[in-house]
Parts: C-alpha cells; sequence; structure tokens
C-alpha cells in the first residue's frame, strides 16, 4: 500500500483546539505551584530545625522572658514619673517582681531564665552552666531588654511630650530618661553606688541559690517563680533607695543605649561621674562573691550524694554481658585436650581448672 506523498490534516474538535494554548500555561502554573510549595515546605522543616537547638530554644526563652520583665517594669516607672496619680515607688517595687515571676514561668523550665547577665556570670563562674553559653544567654538578655524599652518609648511617647515640654531631659524637674535606666542621686558618690550595687547583687544570687538549691530548703515546687519575685519586691523595698537597684546589666545598659538613640544625648553616659558603666560591673562583682559565700559557708556544709555515673554502669552491664556470651566457648576450650603426637609418650591431658582456682583467677 502506497502512503499518501501530503499529509492528510488532523481534524481536532473546536473544543481542543481551544485548549490547547492554555495547556502549557496550565502546566507551567502547576509547576511553578508545585515548586513554591516545596521551597515553602523545605523553609518550615529548616526553621523548625532551627528553632528545635536548645542553644536557640535558650536564647529566645531569654529573650522572652527579659522582655516581659522589663515591660512590666519600665511601664511602673513611667506611671511612677510621668503621674504622680497613677503610680508609686511600691507599684514600681511590686511590677519588677512580678515582671521576674512571669518571666520565670516564661523560661524557668527551659533555660533557667536568668533575665541577669550577672545570674548567668556567676552561674558559669561557678561551674554551673558552659561559659560558651554565656554570649547566647547575655545577648538574649541585652536585645529582650531594649526591645522592651522601645516598646515603653513608643506606649508612652505622647505622655512624655507632654510631661516634658517636648524635650529629652536627663536631669533636672522634667526629666524622663530615669524611666529607662538609672541614674545617681545627688548625695551619693560613684564608688558608694559602686558598693551599693555589689552588695545588694551579692545579696540576690546568694538567695537565688538557696531558694533553687533542693539539698538545702528550697522552695515548694511550683512556687519558685512567685518567690523569687518576692525576693526582688523585699530588695527594692528595702534597699533600692539609694542606686535603683540595677543589680543587672541586662537591665541597665540596653534601655540606657535605647535613650541615647532616641535623642536623650551624650548625657546618658556621662551624668553621675560616668555611671553607666557601675550598673554593668558592679552587679557582675557581687553575683559572683554571693554565689561564693553560699556555696563556701552553706552548700559545702550540706551532706550531698556521690553523682551517679551513668557511663559506669553502662560499662559494667555490657561487662557482664560479653562475659557471659564468653563463658561457653571458656569452658568447651578448657574440655579440650592436647594431645602429645610422640608415639613414645603418652597422651598428656591438661586438667580443667578446679572450682576454687577459676574463683580465684576471677577475684585476681
Amino acid at each position: 500500500m502506497a502512503w499518501p506523498s501530503t499529509p492528510v490534516p488532523l481534524h481536532v474538535p473546536m473544543a481542543l483546539k481551544s485548549l490547547i494554548p492554555v495547556l502549557p500555561a496550565a502546566l507551567g502554573k502547576r509547576r511553578s505551584t508545585r515548586s513554591s510549595k516545596m521551597v515553602s515546605w523545605s523553609w518550615k522543616t529548616r526553621t523548625q530545625q532551627i528553632l528545635q537547638k536548645k542553644l536557640v530554644r535558650e536564647f529566645l526563652a531569654e529573650f522572652m522572658s527579659t522582655y516581659v520583665m522589663m515591660v512590666f517594669g519600665l511601664g511602673s516607672v513611667a506611671h511612677m514619673v510621668l503621674s504622680k496619680k497613677h503610680g508609686s515607688y511600691l507599684a514600681v517595687n511590686l511590677a519588677f517582681g512580678f515582671g521576674v515571676a512571669m518571666g520565670v514561668h516564661v523560661a524557668g523550665n527551659i533555660s533557667g531564665a536568668h533575665m541577669n547577665a550577672a545570674v548567668t556570670f556567676a552561674n558559669c563562674a561557678l561551674g554551673r552552666l558552659p561559659w560558651r553559653k554565656f554570649p547566647v544567654y547575655v545577648l538574649g538578655q541585652f536585645l529582650g531588654s531594649f526591645l522592651a524599652a522601645a516598646t515603653i518609648y513608643t506606649l508612652f511617647y505622647t505622655a512624655i511630650l507632654h510631661f516634658s515640654g517636648g524635650q529629652l531631659m536627663v536631669t533636672g524637674p522634667v526629666a524622663t530618661a530615669g524611666i529607662f535606666a538609672t541614674y545617681l542621686p545627688d548625695y551619693m558618690t560613684l564608688w558608694r553606688g559602686f558598693l551599693n550595687e555589689v552588695w545588694l547583687t551579692g545579696m540576690l544570687q546568694l538567695c537565688l541559690f538557696a531558694i533553687t538549691d533542693k539539698e538545702n530548703n528550697p522552695a515548694l515546687p511550683g512556687t519558685q517563680a512567685l518567690v523569687i519575685g518576692i525576693l526582688v519586691v523585699t530588695i527594692g523595698m528595702s534597699l533600692g533607695m539609694n542606686t535603683g537597684y540595677a543589680i543587672n546589666p541586662s537591665r541597665d545598659l540596653p534601655p540606657r543605649i535605647f535613650t541615647f538613640i532616641a535623642g536623650w544625648g551624650k548625657q546618658v553616659f556621662s551624668d553621675g561621674e560616668n555611671w553607666w558603666w557601675v550598673p554593668v560591673v558592679a552587679p557582675l562583682l557581687g553575683a559572683y562573691l554571693g554565689g561564693i559565700i553560699y556555696v563556701v559557708f552553706i552548700g559545702s556544709t550540706i551532706p550531698r550524694e556521690p553523682p551517679k555515673l551513668e557511663d559506669s554502669v553502662a560499662y559494667e552491664d555490657n561487662r557482664i554481658t560479653v562475659s557471659s556470651k564468653m563463658e561457653p566457648h571458656t569452658s568447651m576450650a578448657s574440655r579440650l585436650t592436647p594431645v602429645s603426637m610422640n608415639p613414645d609418650n603418652r597422651p598428656s591431658v591438661r586438667l580443667a581448672p578446679t572450682l576454687q582456682e577459676s574463683m580465684a583467677q576471677e577475684q585476681f
């Protein structure tokens, strides 16, 4: 049969003709949708893997707990400075105390909810926390505190301008920089303020170790956050007048940096004989000394159980299992008697060791 020399045109229905130019676009759109879904899925999976890392979770825990504490605390100071009718020194102490309690609830079971670079430093220096976690904790605390200062500034912006007449002052009757950071009063000297911060932070750290020491008389399970909050309120109401009881570099330095950026100027660092560095250095020293005092005078006198070495237990179990597997081979080998190939001699037999000999060898 001969094929026609000219191709025979195919008769395509009109409905299919209308779909022909649409099909490539539809297929391309489906491919792009599928690829976008795959990209979003891989991005979500990668994000979840990053967030599940322990160090990342601890960073976020310190960030969120410090933010919660500082928003409540700085908000109460704003009430006291901007409106005598709505705020008081007692309200500031209560707000910081309950803010700390809420922060412990936010992150206590993840990072320990330090919310304080001095507490983190003391735990690292005394071997209770690896040094590699120190910058992670402090960075989270600083970012949370800085963001809390920005939040309070945004919420109280109009009230700040109304109170100060549109000027951002560090000192004077309409000063508002004290909402965010501590400043030395006129009757205090720099070094007296330094000793004050060292003493207060030492008391804080000593009591924190006592509250969380399971071998002593710790707070009841579930009440640690409340007890720690009461501790902060007690320090503020009894010893906080002289310096504003910063007792926390993460509480004082980031908001001070924010006020410098927001328009209060360089005076936030130069005021009070360059007071700004004292709430950073003195709490570190105080927390370390307070921790040492508790460990030496209280912690070392408490009888503690020796730590259980899980690796050694696993090794003993493994040794017992291996020895039990090898015992049949050993007993079988002991039953085999080597025979001399010399025809002039009688077969020499090596007797298996007696039970007493085997026990002596096992003891050795």
